[in-house]
This record gives C-alpha cells, sequence and structure tokens, in this order.
C-alpha cells in the first residue's frame, strides 16, 4: 500500500497512544546537543483519549531549545519580531529565542524578577514583576510604564501571570505572591491583602478584582471565544477553574473544570498546573509537575474537562505558549530549559 506524505504523518500520527503506553517518560531521553534523534512517532507525546488524535503530528519531535535558566517561566511570542522572550526569574532577566537561526540571547535585565509575560494588541511587552510587586508595559521607546502597583491603598503581593482582553485592550493578571515570599525569585515581604485576580481598565487604569475564589491563583487565560476564564490554583485545591466571563468585564462564581489528581502507575498522584493556553478549538493546554516522570509537561484537556492527552518532559513544566508563524508551534518553559513541538492545532489568542 503506498502513502502520500500527508497520509504517512497522520497514520504515524494514530499509532502514538499504541507506542506511548511504554515506559514512563522515553527511557531516560537524552536531550542534549549531539544526543541521537528520536524515532517517530515521539513516544513522550501521549494520547489519553482519541479526541487528542487530531492534534498528533507523528513526524515530529519534542526539542530542548535552550537549557541554563534558574527558574524559566513567562513565554509570550512575538508576532511582529518572529521570536520568544520568557522569564529566568532568579537570575532577573528576560530571554530571548530568535525564530531565524535559533540564537537565544539575553533580552533585558534586571527585570524586577518577572514573572508571567504576554504582548498586548499594539505588540507592546506586558510583565508581572516579583521582585516590585507590580504589572508594567514595556514602550516602544524603551521606556517602561507602571500600569498597577497598588489595590485600595495597599501593595499587591507578587502579580504572576497576566492576559489581554482584544476587544476592551483589558488587562486581567493574578496575584498570588510567591515571589514575596522568599528572596529568590523576588524580595522577602508580607503578603498585604488576600491572593486574588485582578483587571485593570485600558481607559481609566482602574484596578478591579474580579474574584478571590482561588487559594493560589497562578496561571490564567480566556477560553477561545473569550466567554470563560480558566485560572490554575496552585494551593491546596491543585485544580483549574472556570469562570463565566460576562459583559467582557465581569466574572461569575466559580466551578472546578478539572482537579490535577490523575492515576499513574497504579498510584493516584496530584500535582500542579501553572501556565495555561487555549488552542482554536477550545482545548485547554497546561503546564504540571511536581510529581515526576510520567506527570511532568503539559496536560491537555477537551472543552468538557477531559484529560486527552498528555505531553512528557524530563523537567516540572512551569509555562507554555503558541507562536511561531502559524501559531502551531506550542513552546514549553521547564524548571531550567525552554522546549518546543508542533502541534496539528493553533493558539487561540497573540501570546
Amino acid at each position: 500500500m503506498r502513502l502520500s506524505r500527508r497520509g504517512f504523518a497522520t497514520t504515524a500520527a494514530s499509532m502514538v497512544a499504541t507506542v506511548s503506553v511504554a515506559p514512563l517518560f522515553g527511557q531516560k531521553r537524552d536531550f542534549n546537543p549531539g544526543a541521537a534523534p528520536v524515532r517517530y512517532p515521539d513516544p513522550d507525546i501521549v494520547m489519553l483519549d482519541s479526541r487528542f488524535a487530531k492534534y498528533l503530528i507523528g513526524n515530529t519531535p519534542i526539542q530542548r531549545l535552550h537549557t541554563g535558566c534558574l527558574w524559566a517561566e513567562g513565554p509570550a511570542w512575538s508576532s511582529v519580531g518572529r521570536y520568544l522572550m520568557w522569564s529566568d526569574i532568579p537570575n532577573d532577566r528576560h530571554m530571548r529565542f530568535a525564530e531565524e537561526d535559533g540564537h537565544v540571547s539575553v533580552m533585558r535585565q534586571p527585570v524586577g524578577n518577572t514573572n508571567g509575560n504576554t504582548f498586548d494588541y499594539q505588540g507592546r511587552l506586558i510583565s508581572c514583576e516579583h521582585g516590585n510587586r507590580r504589572v508594567t508595559r514595556h514602550e516602544h521607546d524603551g521606556s517602561v510604564t507602571v500600569l498597577a502597583d497598588k489595590f485600595e491603598g495597599k501593595r499587591f503581593n507578587a502579580p504572576n501571570d497576566v492576559v489581554v482582553h482584544p476587544r476592551t485592550n483589558d488587562i486581567w493578571f493574578t496575584d498570588p505572591g510567591y515571589g514575596s515570599m522568599g528572596n529568590y525569585e523576588g524580595n522577602k515581604g508580607p503578603l498585604e491583602i488576600k491572593e486574588a485576580v485582578y483587571r485593570i481598565d485600558a481607559r481609566t487604569q482602574k484596578v478591579t478584582k474580579l474574584t478571590d475564589q482561588a487559594d493560589k491563583p497562578n496561571g490564567l487565560c480566556f477560553s477561545n471565544d473569550y466567554t470563560r476564564l480558566y485560572v490554575a490554583d496552585t494551593g491546596k485545591p491543585k485544580n483549574i477553574l472556570v469562570f463565566d466571563i460576562s459583559g467582557d468585564s465581569k466574572v461569575g462564581e466559580g466551578r472546578e473544570f478539572h482537579s490535577m489528581k490523575m492515576k499513574l502507575a497504579d498510584k493516584v498522584v496530584a500535582g500542579l498546573a501553572d501556565g495555561i493556553r487555549c488552542d482554536i478549538d477550545g482545548n485547554l493546554w497546561a503546564s504540571a509537575g511536581w510529581v515526576g516522570d510520567g506527570y511532568d509537561g503539559v496536560h491537555i484537556f477537551a472543552p468538557d474537562g477531559t484529560r486527552i492527552g498528555q505531553i512528557r518532559l524530563p523537567e516540572i513544566c512551569s509555562n507554555v505558549c503558541f507562536g511561531g508563524a502559524k501559531r502551531n508551534l506550542l513552546f514549553m518553559t521547564g524548571s531550567q530549559s525552554l522546549y518546543s513541538v508542533y502541534v496539528e492545532t493553533r493558539g487561540a489568542h497573540i501570546s
């Protein structure tokens, strides 16, 4: 039987589920330069539900693009610059991966122990600064504008992750306070307000608390149609919450979208979801970690909350974003490294 090139890739993708039930995490896979190539289909891209099959590419590998960070976070894709930037929080720097040649360099230092980043619809970088307890915008002329550093007269704990709404240009962010709990990722100091999710009005700059329902609201993202807000809770619940959005500016009562508990090798384990992003079909791609091999990496959830797939990494995965010319390249920040893999879908948002 003769197969076209596309037919081969599709057939190979359908085989991933069979191949991937093999040993947990690719038998001590080597991601270092000069390592032997991985055999297709990549054994660490795992199908847990048949709905994941359409997003698999049978002849593409997980690649480590860079290593040497202390805690990599906050990836954001610049469509104009054609680069991926991210934070190395303890080293207090922004890093940059150039698409054209794979070159990695320090983009900016110091940066206030920045965690989460995104680009707004004018191409400006929005950052959550742990060390300075504020949300800032990097202007086209190189200056930095402070968008928010207080709520009702009290300092934020340490803003963490951030997204921009396309219809209003309002900026939504989380404030769990991790950067104030020690001097490694920020500056140690007391948490002054309840951990919460906030919105900065683009016209008035007024800051509104949206919800403080989550114990430790961490990663956040909009659904593909902007009718829901997802929030990863890295506190005691260890789950992902979903909130219905009304009027592009308010959220209702949250409900559990999915627990991060998972059966692994006949044992139920519970790690954490951190950074999250939606694709154009409404699936949620969530970084995951703090369990070990077979769990750490990326977990993919269908719109109904079912876990349908995994991308297993040799490190805790802290965050994800879609990028590349077609927004079909998933970038993943691990503990110390930056990874990527092509998928057969596209990110729903610009960064």
